[in-house]
């Protein structure tokens, strides 16, 4: 299991110290040099005089300090309230009017260019890694629906059985450390681990019909409970607007109405915070999942323009598209028929093969952590940004929108904004993966994390030092 510690710190290298040396090596040879240093001893002598003889300091050196986080004014313990957007692709805050999320931007911190999320850039997969700081072969959940090779048996998002759920979501991690957690729909949030038991009035089965707002409003409710009673962290989960990118694709001006419904649900957020006078204490986190790309019928493979080279039996297909995967029986050589598929897409002969690569699991490309688990296929295929794959021909005529893609694709990536104590205001850092947001809810909250695939110094360089 990978273990990074992905800071961006970088140490200059051996020839541009080697150069650095041999400049100042010249510089000091030349006699202007020496008549400058001359002239600035001289200069420092006299101000030192200056200063003897009237008491006073003329000429003072300081250093900002550094900015250091707030302490809280009404809260006795920090909270974090995570809170995720589905399908929320960077950019969709510019195409609208969002003044609530502005304000968190101006107020606290968010990213130059977006959250990276992981591979595949698909639901489950992502919230369970924004949950527990690993990637999906090692937090277990692979896809949105995958098939369990050992027993048969098939996951899907109804599935509740610890024995999917592998590592330690941070409201286990709340709950081992005898902090009191909420979550109301993230996915993964039912399953009960450890110390978590999704205690009732904290934890809800998913109803996708209960409103935004009633969400809100029971969140907003548990600060009135008794100081002991309120949740250290509360996750939260809405599903917009990720259904209406599937349905018209990112570009359409509807998607202005879902961005502008999260805004206003961010918005409730903030003033049932403010009402209780405690919205500079709570920390607020809004991120996406991942982001999404239009498709259309122009930009279509079918696994039956295959059939020269090799016939692919409907029951070896476990997941399309984006990310094809196939499971052939025992017996098939994965290499052979990987050989045969590559042939037929390099033919020439397939409509939109060059689109398409294919793979054994083992050679992908390893910035995608995406092989050590028998769970994940032994075949895989990768389309290229806004491709879409069916088993055979149609003249069904489709366009909308869709994700799962490469997660490096710019139209991947989501969002991140945080606003709290331990934020800068207004501060803007580099884009980072989603893995790293475990650690730095763990470290707001004062507890110790589980073992995860985020840096152990990631946190301390986008929070501020404690106060």
């Amino acid at each position: 299991m990978p273990f990074s510690d992905n800071n961006g710190d970088s140490q200059p290298s051996s020839p541009l110290l080697s150069s650095t040396r041999h400049s100042q090596s010249q510089s000091q040879s030349n006699p202007r040099f020496k008549t400058f240093i001359i002239f600035f001893i001289f200069l420092l002598l006299a101000v030192t005089a200056a200063i003897s003889a009237t008491g006073t300091a003329a000429v003072s050196f300081s250093s900002s300090s550094p900015e250091l986080s707030r302490p809280l004014k009404k809260l006795k313990k920090p909270v974090v309230l995570l809170i995720s957007s589905d399908g929320f692709r960077f950019g969709y805050q510019f195409k609208t009017n969002t003044p609530n999320i502005n304000l968190l931007a101006r107020n606290g911190t968010s990213t130059d260019k977006g959250l990276i999320p992981v591979f595949p850039t698909l639901t489950f997969p992502n919230h369970y890694s924004i949950a527990t700081g690993l990637y999906p072969a090692y937090h277990g959940i692979v896809n949105n629906y995958f098939t369990d090779p050992a027993t048969g048996e098939k996951f899907s998002r109804q599935s509740k059985d610890p024995k999917w759920w592998l590592g330690e979501p941070l409201w286990e991690t709340a709950a081992n450390h005898g902090l009191k957690a909420a979550a109301y729909f993230w996915p993964g949030s039912e399953v009960k681990k450890g110390k978590w038991d999704c205690p009732k009035d904290y934890c809800f089965p998913y109803n996708e019909t209960v409103p935004f707002e009633e969400r809100v409003d029971t969140i907003l409710s548990y600060f009135d409970l008794a100081e002991s009673d309120i949740p250290s962290l509360i996750a939260l989960y809405l599903s917009d607007p990720d259904s209406q990118g599937h349905d018209v694709g990112p570009d359409d001006p509807r998607i202005n109405t879902a961005v502008s419904r999260i805004d206003s649900v961010v918005g409730r957020i903030i003033q049932g915070l403010k009402a209780r006078e405690i919205f500079d204490d709570v920390t607020i986190i809004l991120v996406g999942d991942h982001g999404m790309v239009g498709t259309c019928d122009k930009k279509r493979l079918f696994l039956d323009d295959l059939k020269k080279w090799i016939v692919i039996p409907p029951e070896w297909m476990e997941t399309d598209y984006p990310v094809l995967g196939l499971r052939p029986p025992a017996g098939n050589s994965s290499e052979e028929i990987v050989r045969k598929i590559k042939e037929g897409l390099n033919s020439g002969e397939v409509e939109n093969g060059e689109f398409l690569k294919i793979y054994l699991k083992e050679e992908l490309p390893s910035r995608m952590y995406y092989n050590d688990n028998d769970r994940i296929p032994p075949i895989l295929g990768l389309l290229e940004e806004g491709f879409m794959l069916e088993p055979k021909r149609n003249k069904e005529l489709f366009c909308g929108g869709a994700h799962g893609y490469d997660n490096t694709l710019f139209s991947m990536r989501t969002i991140f904004y945080a606003h709290g104590p331990r934020f800068g205001r207004g501060r803007v850092v580099g884009s980072f993966e989603n893995v790293q947001i475990y650690n730095m809810v763990a470290t707001i909250l004062g507890i110790p994390g589980a073992p995860n695939n985020g840096s152990a110094t990631f946190a301390n360089s986008v929070l501020l030092p404690k106060h």
